[in-house]
């Protein structure tokens, strides 16, 4: 596939209004997606667990303007309030997408969404957002032209989500989704997520994350920025091997159900994306004193217990504490006793690997 696959036909009949949802997560990155380049093309590949209540609803209403505009219009409503300093981002999006849905420039569009969890906190409020919206995208694209199958909507819907975000393009599908070119990965593509092709062991099947909410402000640097700062990174190519490295033992890892295999492989994918950070310039620490006391506490009862308890950081303070359906009860009660505390005002989110976006349904009349 390449980006010409995405472009579509001539639509013959616009249709004047109508209204789309979809719900759509978050995700964990197992394997962390950490630079890019141009157009959203990843440095490395990446895999992730797509959650489950970690998710943003949006509901998209559109217009058929009097004739087709030059610029784009739309109005944000974010948690049932206007929200400007959403909308650069947005406008963004569309100017990178429109000439895979060229109806943009032909409506006008309300974007009414919501989250179920505190945006900017390192929960990766972008991938579940923004693919949520490329998903209302298609459906309008589906209306317009109704002999796109299933399988290019979920796929050109993961493209246009990269676009918009990287990370969001692993959202559309679950339970695990891989994305970026991988040699040892049959399908793979820089351009979109793929659902994870190979056999896996049925102790991933319900894998927990509890989502431990350290800091729930913005984050200090912003993802793009972040990524950005891998260009001359003096670490650069070693981590992007180390990615690579990382995705073909995993495939033996889930085929095999080896949990402590997991467990090094993931732990070390989260310290490194924080050590790239430490280590670039400028260099800047998103982790704050009570993840370092999360993870030490992780560890030791890891140690005294047996289980398989594990966790894995993205680009913020919050700590995704994972683990298999089998342990939950101890698990679980460990992390209330013992991790609950070290939470901004006690607060956490109980999660678990989910199987992807869905539809809303919706009317003009509701």
């Amino acid at each position: 596939m390449t980006e010409k696959d995405f472009v579509p036909s001539a639509y013959h009949n616009l249709k004047e209004e109508g209204v789309v949802g979809f719900k759509s997560p978050s995700n964990i990155a197992l394997v962390k997606y950490w630079g890019k380049k141009e157009n959203q093309i990843p440095a490395n590949p990446s895999i992730s667990f797509t959650l489950d209540a970690c998710a943003t609803k949006t509901i998209l209403t559109y217009s058929k303007l009097e004739k087709r505009a030059t610029s784009f219009s739309f109005d944000l409503i974010f948690e049932g309030k206007p929200k400007p300093s959403f909308t650069p981002k947005i406008t963004t999006f569309f100017s990178r997408i429109v000439n895979y849905v060229p109806f943009l420039l032909d409506y006008h569009f309300v974007i009414e969404t919501s989250n179920s969890f505190p945006h900017s906190s390192g929960i990766a409020s972008s991938a579940s957002g923004m693919s949520a919206l490329a998903l209302c995208l298609m459906e309008i694209e589906k209306e317009l032209n109704p002999e796109i199958s299933d399988a290019h909507f979920v796929q050109k819907a993961s493209f246009l989500s990269r676009l918009g975000s990287g990370s969001a393009c692993r959202s559309i599908q679950g339970d695990i989704v891989q994305w970026g070119n991988h040699t040892d990965t049959d399908g793979s593509s820089d351009l979109y997520g793929i659902k994870y092709p190979y056999e896996v062991h049925k102790i991933f099947r319900n894998y927990h994350d509890t989502i431990l909410l350290v800091d729930k402000g913005e984050k200090q640097v912003s993802s793009t920025v972040g990524h950005d700062l891998m260009h001359n990174h003096p670490f650069a190519r070693q981590r992007f091997a180390q990615a690579h490295e990382n995705l073909t033992k995993l495939k033996s890892v889930f085929k095999e159900g080896d949990l402590k295999e997991f467990i090094k492989i993931v732990e070390s994918e989260a310290l490194t994306l924080h050590a790239m950070m430490m280590t670039s310039h400028p260099y800047f620490i998103l982790m704050k004193p009570n993840t370092l006391e999360i993870i030490n506490k992780i560890w030791s009862f890891r140690e005294r217990s047996g289980t398989h308890v594990c966790f894995t950081l993205d680009a913020g303070a919050n700590v995704h504490v994972l683990y298999p359906e089998n342990e939950k009860e101890e698990v679980y009660q460990f992390i209330k006793n013992e991790l609950v505390v070290y939470c901004q005002n006690q607060q956490y989110i109980c999660d678990r690997i989910g199987f992807g976006a869905k539809r809303i349904n919706v009317g003009l009349d509701n």
